[in-house]
């Protein structure tokens, strides 16, 4: 080789004593037509020079395998299985990677070439003093000792004292440490157990240097390939694994997918899962009620639709163990287990039935609620609509009597009367009544003559209190009527007319004491005087409650209401307010107090009023009233007075016909006011002062 055409090879370790691993790493095949089945096809030599106890081989195609004596061999006629195979072999003291190249091979999938992400290619021509290296392959998961070789970088025509040096991720970058070169043979080595699920390539970079550290020739990269070993395990990590499906679907119908991850390589066998079904429970009305396709992990029906009938399958719901085992199925591949669970679902295949075709009930006249449990039977599953009961009433209640619920706990039919039975009017009810469920039926499903049920209902006699008509009872009457008037005859009648019972009367409540009746024939008379103006009347009407009593045994009361309208009569006199008023005995304001009148009557018997001074107490005449309005009138002198008492009788008349008067003394305080100071000790009790006083008769008037 020329110096302008020196090359960095890289080649495997070895040791002038013996060698731990494959005697020769690479072989050539040519491609056959069919590798067959148990036929030989090479051999191959390991040695851990420790005796090869517990040596292991692995093929990286699942289609061949290597015997303890080193056979390689294939398990089944194949034509073709790629371009390269490659073979491990491992002992608890040693491990080594051999190559198979297939002369004349086609790629496949999953071939290592396509795993490795490498091709053998000849050596691209380069200029003078390039750097081309290969790949170092090394296998996962190594074991003791370390340091080991890997590989070996020759430079024949490398200057004197010149240096190796590597480095990169794994080197001088983290993780650190784990690859170094022999600066000066160029043996490359790591130094622990790799993992390719952490790391699956290292990119170094390899270079000469002199011996002060200055580049002669590089970087050129350097891969460091890191070949999977079937270390993981599939995982099924998205669970739980619930599917469901209804009930009568045809064969084939998918459940449901079942998905597992193995974290080995994707792109060989390692990862290669195969699903299959462990267990099935329960294990009737078949053993194999689901298939799961290997490949895809879906899970389909493969019984007839008559098996899968929820109705007759001992539970509706099925436990499935599912095992993923990756190395495409084969027994050497590791597996992983999941649990699906499979519930099979109600379809409204089974129509409501009821348990007999008639039922019988009784109810008393008069009362409401519920009357008879209607049962039905229905074997679809509880939780749903296909088995909650609807029931209609079909027949035999034009009048909205009857009502019927579902009972959601018992699915039960409740017949309830709405509106109370009279016996009188008809003794004897039926009703036809149809029961549907919420969900409707399924195609070929109907709903029968079992669906329809007759129910006899017997109306109980009872008897019923005498009814008032009308009720209530209303008259309109003066107050003040004399005593003993009549002022209605009651009329109650007793609804159980087939029983020709007699009746009776009574006050029930008479709050003012003014009514009498008569027991036999209910005449109302009074007892009182009626007054309008009474506590007990509400706004002019007065309110009495008489009993109607049959002679039933018990006897049956009825109660009915008299609302007596009284008309008002001019019966009160009316009244005056103030009735006390003082004044100063210097007042420049003669006025002495606003005096207002009010009446218990109704108008017209009240104002306008009249108002009066009835008589002079002073020969002169020194008082004065004079009218503001209708209900209120002015009190004013016509001089100042000394200091006294005085009683002014003041008279007011309403305006009824005939009209009534009162009389009333109205008490006037003349005080001393002097400096802003009111004395009415002389006069009397101290009192208010005139303006306060006048100002409370003017907020009075202005009230009205």
């Amino acid at each position: 080789m020329s110096p302008d055409h020196e090359v960095l090879l890289l080649t495997s370790a070895e040791d002038l004593d013996c060698t731990p691993g494959f005697q020769q790493k690479v072989f050539h095949i040519n491609q056959p037509a069919e590798f067959i089945e148990d036929q030989s096809i090479l051999n191959l030599t390991f040695s851990d020079c420790k005796g090869n106890d517990k040596l292991r081989y692995e093929v990286s195609s699942p289609y061949f395998k290597v015997n303890s004596d080193g056979g390689l061999f294939a398990l089944r006629n194949i034509t073709a299985v790629g371009k390269t195979l490659f073979v491990h072999a491992r002992t608890p003291h040693a491990e080594d990677m051999a190559e198979l190249v297939i002369v004349g091979g086609r790629d496949i999938q999953g071939s290592l070439q396509d795993i490795f992400k490498f091709a053998r290619t000849s050596p691209v021509p380069r200029q003078k003093r390039s750097i081309v290296v290969s790949p170092i392959l090394i296998p996962e998961n190594q074991r003791q000792p370390f340091p080991r070789d890997v590989g070996k970088v020759v430079d024949s025509d490398r200057p004197e004292r010149s240096k190796f040096r590597l480095t990169g991720k794994g080197v001088d970058q983290e993780p650190k440490g784990i690859f170094r070169i022999n600066e000066n043979t160029g043996s490359v080595s790591v130094t622990r157990t790799l993992d390719r699920e952490v790391i699956a390539v290292y990119q170094l970079f390899v270079e000469t240097t002199d011996v002060n550290g200055k580049t002669l020739e590089g970087p050129v990269p350097l891969e460091v390939i890191v070949i999977d070993q079937n270390d993981n395990r599939p995982i099924f990590r998205e669970g739980p694994y619930i599917g469901h499906v209804m009930e009568g679907s045809p064969t084939g119908t998918t459940v449901m997918r079942m998905t597992a991850f193995d974290a080995d390589d994707p792109a060989t066998d390692n990862a290669l899962l195969r699903y299959n079904i462990r267990q099935q429970t329960p294990d009737k009305p078949s053993p194999n009620m689901f298939y799961i396709d290997p490949e895809k992990g879906d899970i389909v029906t493969v019984v007839s639709p008559a098996l899968l009938d929820r109705e007759t399958l001992e539970n509706p719901k099925y436990e499935l163990i599912i095992e993923a085992q990756d190395m495409a199925g084969l027994d050497v591949g590791l597996t992983g287990t999941a649990t699906a669970t499979i519930m099979i679902d109600d379809k409204n295949d089974h129509s409501p039935k009821f348990t007999k075709k008639e039922f019988q009930a009784t109810v008393e006249e008069g009362a409401v609620g519920v009357i008879v449990n209607l049962t039905v039977e229905d074997k679809d599953d509880p939780t749903t609509g296909a088995w909650r009961a609807a029931y209609t009433i079909i027949n035999g209640n034009p009048g909205q009597s009857f009502e019927i619920h579902t009972n959601p706990q018992t699915n039960e039919g409740m017949l309830s009367v709405v509106k109370p039975l009279d016996y009188e009017i008809s003794a004897f009810h039926t009703l036809l009544i149809k029961v549907e469920n919420e969900d409707p039926l399924v195609p070929d499903v109907s709903y029968g003559p079992s669906s329809t049920a007759t129910v006899h209902i017997t109306v109980l006699d009872v008897n019923e209190g005498p009814v008032f008509y009308p009720d209530p009872m209303m008259v309109t009457r003066q107050e003040n009527i004399s005593v003993g008037s009549v002022l209605l005859t009651v009329n109650a009648t007793d609804p159980d007319s087939l029983q020709h019972q007699t009746i009776r009367y009574s006050v029930y409540k008479d709050p003012a004491g003014w009514l009498n009746i008569n027991p036999i024939n209910g005449t109302v008379d009074t007892t009182a005087v009626l007054d309008r103006e009474s506590p007990f009347v509400d706004n002019s009407v007065y309110t009495a409650l008489f009993l109607a009593i049959d002679s039933g045994n018990p006897p049956a009361t009825g109660t009915g209401t008299l609302l007596i309208t009284l008309e008002d009569v001019n019966d009160n006199a009316p009244f005056i307010y103030p009735t006390v008023a003082e004044v100063c005995d210097d007042a420049k304001n003669l006025s002495v107090v606003i005096l207002g009148a009010s009446d218990k009557d109704l108008h017209p018997n009240t104002d306008p009023f009249k108002f009066e001074i009835h008589k002079q107490a002073v020969p002169d005449k020194v008082w004065k009233i004079s009218k503001i309005n209708n209900t209120h009138a002015l009190v004013s002198l016509l001089q100042n007075l000394n200091k006294a008492n005085y009683n002014l009788p003041i008279m007011v008349t309403d305006s009824g016909k005939p009209p009534m008067t009162n009389i009333t003394d109205l008490r006037v305080q003349v005080c001393s006011c002097r400096n802003s100071k009111v004395d009415c000790n002389a006069a009397g009790a101290l009192r208010f002062s005139l303006p306060s006083l006048l100002l409370l008769s003017l907020f009075s008037l202005a009230c009205l």
